[in-house]
């Protein structure tokens, strides 16, 4: 889907900002989406790089069915070029090996909803590459009952946004910084279409997304900047929006940039909060108090989480604050999920037919 051709006989992608243009034989820059016999075509449709059972919470989303598990997987490739990427084997691959796990949209449905799985995520790599294989599987889950997750960076054009956004429940968006000098030179793209995303998401959709920063020292980690991007948050988006500061290591191509110190995290919550922002989490760090929810109106902890685990429950199984009452911004469902922090690779052959276990 998302393409046209041009008057010198080449083909335009339309997915993303990108707009590769590309004679047959020629792979636009997320390797995935070719252009053959005059159209662009996905060629991963039906592969995977692997399936795994995970908690929720690792994608991150903390507002989602809190708890529960999802059954995770991506394919290859990606359509930004981001230095840090912690992915990068995945979303770098130009390997087909990569992609040795196959399996229909109805396959996956069937092993969600077999393995009790609440929802299925598009993760890994950038679902917007392999969209239409994407909405198929959403489909399919949406037909036995379970929901489907986006984990992506949000860059992405408006009519593809609307058609990719239409089948999703819930959404995991990178904000990877909050000034065009870092998406231009770190990342390979735009600042502007990701905001594009976000503000569609937030008023022109029942989607429930939260957003991710990884804090790269000395790059996007200023007081001013996360001070701008937490207010930008509050005053386009809500103050309902979750905001998590997760912690970079060094890999792929910004391997001489040390780690980020925890306190950064920390410091990073506390503007976010100073801001307005409801819901600030520390992530990819041993943090209890900057990993767990609290109550924005009277201040009890709501959901306590250790790393994936969940302790101390504060919430009725509507969302609402014991203490005071108040609503909880995001999806519950009855009490919380009891999955843990447990990861659970899985082989989707052993679901391909029906009953299957």
């Amino acid at each position: 889907m998302h393409w046209h051709a041009l008057p010198d006989g080449r083909v335009m992608c339309d997915v993303c900002p990108r707009a590769c243009s590309l004679r047959d034989g020629q792979r636009g820059l997320c390797f995935v989406r070719a252009a053959e016999g005059g159209q662009i075509v996905l060629t991963t449709y039906g592969r995977s790089s692997g399936y795994c059972v995970d908690p929720i919470e690792k994608k991150p989303l903390n507002h989602f069915l809190p708890g529960t598990s999802v059954l995770s997987f991506g394919t290859a490739g990606c359509n930004l070029s981001c230095k840090f990427c912690q992915n990068w084997d995945i979303s770098k691959s130009r390997e087909l090996d990569t992609l040795a796990d196959a399996a229909s949209p109805e396959t996956i449905a069937r092993a969600a909803a077999d393995l009790g799985c609440r929802s299925v995520a598009f993760t890994y790599n950038d679902p917007v590459i392999f969209m239409e294989y994407a909405i198929d599987v959403a489909q399919a889950c949406h037909e036995v009952g379970v929901q489907s997750v986006a984990v992506t960076a949000g860059y992405m054009c408006d009519a593809p946004r609307r058609e990719f956004y239409a089948h999703m429940d819930a959404a995991n968006v990178d904000l990877k910084a909050f000034t065009e000098d870092f998406y231009h030179h770190v990342t390979g793209g735009h600042l502007a279409p990701v905001l594009e995303t976000l503000e569609y998401l937030a008023h022109e959709t029942d989607v429930w997304f939260e957003l991710t920063t990884l804090l790269i020292p000395g790059h996007n980690d200023s007081d001013a900047e996360i001070h701008r991007m937490s207010r930008w948050v509050v005053e386009r988006l809500g103050p309902h929006v979750p905001l998590h500061f997760t912690a970079f290591h060094p890999d792929f191509r910004m391997t001489d940039v040390p780690p980020t110190p925890p306190e950064t995290l920390s410091r990073a919550r506390r503007i976010a909060i100073e801001e307005g922002v409801r819901y600030a989490y520390t992530g990819n760090v041993h943090d209890p108090g900057g990993g767990s929810t609290y109550c924005h109106d009277c201040g009890a902890r709501l959901i306590e989480r250790d790393w994936y685990t969940l302790g101390a429950w504060g919430l009725s199984d509507d969302g609402r604050c014991l203490e005071c009452g108040t609503p909880c911004a995001g999806r519950f469902d009855g009490p919380p999920g009891a999955w843990g922090a447990r990861r659970l690779p899985v082989r989707l052959a052993d679901f391909e037919t029906e009953g299957a276990a």
